[in-house]
């Protein structure tokens, strides 16, 4: 549907457009265990099935993780090459839920992480930001990089005092040993969240600490279920917040930036959500910020930012398909 959408709407034909790559087990092993990639395919080889009570798969789920993940890195690698200057893939099934040996959340390989540690170990990346906007928190992903400076890993999502899905990600998690401080979570305290919440924190916390951090890469896991219209996530982002978050991430890393899809299950909302993200990567112009105030978005923020001292300073499309951004 996305794919279809950014063909109608003029986009596709304005990218290079990359077909999907499968990973290799070397590629998962950056952030999985060898007994996770074999799991994966176990289980898939089994036929149609629940795992854990919240995923399922069948026989080509399997292929399609690792469709999913080698894509990403694909695009990931082309942006560090300097062959495009940045780049949009988008993939199903998801990731950021995906521990190191636990399928959960509809993830099974967590790409962005992956993508993380290729830029670190291929390319000699030092700083990497990764901005998770799906409305659920990328538990995988933090406990991946929980102790580790060289990956600031910075979640906005609804936390509703533990009880929404995963649980995890309250605001006083900022990492541990090394990684003290490298850990930033905004969690929403109930449903309704929308651009003015959403752009309200990124003015006042993610973006002067993403500054300060001056990464070399930003790598974005887009869910698109906080959009307007989303059966789960019961918040309210518009294509305009999206496109205007996406913007000022495009001001770090001298624009080197990765967009992979995760959660969203509105059809039309991630759609038009993915439609004002690419068009931003583009180059598109996008309106101007217009920030509605409020008394209880401005005590959220600020309850947020109380942790911002904790965080030193710093010296193609897929369902097959990939776009990247020349």
């Amino acid at each position: 549907a996305i794919y279809h959408h950014l063909v109608r709407q003029g986009l596709a034909a304005r990218c290079v457009q990359l077909t999907g790559t499968e990973c290799t087990e070397e590629e998962a092993t950056t952030v999985h265990t060898q007994r996770h990639w074999a799991q994966v395919q176990a289980v898939c080889d089994e036929g149609s099935r629940s795992i854990g009570g919240d995923t399922y798969a069948n026989e080509a789920t399997a292929m399609c993780a690792r469709l999913s993940a080698g894509t990403v890195l694909d695009v990931c690698r082309r942006v560090l090459r300097g062959e495009v200057c940045n780049g949009a893939a988008v993939v199903r099934p998801p990731g950021h839920h995906a521990e190191r040996e636990v399928v959960m959340g509809f993830c099974f390989f967590n790409y962005v992480a992956a993508a993380a540690a290729v830029a670190k170990s291929e390319f000699g990346l030092k700083r990497v930001l990764i901005l998770d906007w799906d409305v659920h928190h990328g538990n995988g992903t933090e406990k991946m990089f929980i102790n580790d400076p060289s990956v600031l890993y910075i979640s906005l999502h609804r936390y509703d005092d533990g009880s929404f899905y995963p649980g995890t990600g309250p605001a006083e998690e900022v990492g541990v040993r090394e990684g003290a401080g490298y850990n930033v979570n905004i969690p929403w305290p109930h449903s309704g969240m929308g651009d003015a919440e959403y752009l309200l924190a990124f003015e006042r916390v993610v973006m002067p600490i993403a500054r300060s951090y001056n990464p070399e890469l930003v790598l974005v896991s887009a869910g698109f279920d906080a959009a307007h219209g989303d059966p789960l996530g019961g918040c309210n982002v518009t294509p305009y917040g999206y496109g205007q978050m996406t913007n000022m991430l495009r001001g770090l890393a001298g624009g080197r930036m990765v967009v992979a899809l995760e959660g969203g299950y509105n059809l039309r909302s991630i759609s038009r959500s993915m439609e004002a993200v690419v068009r931003v990567l583009l180059g598109d112009a996008p309106p101007e910020v217009q920030v509605p105030e409020g008394e209880e978005i401005e005590e959220e923020v600020q309850e947020v930012g109380k942790y911002r001292a904790m965080v030193p300073r710093a010296a193609g499309v897929a369902l097959a398909k990939v776009i990247a951004i020349q």
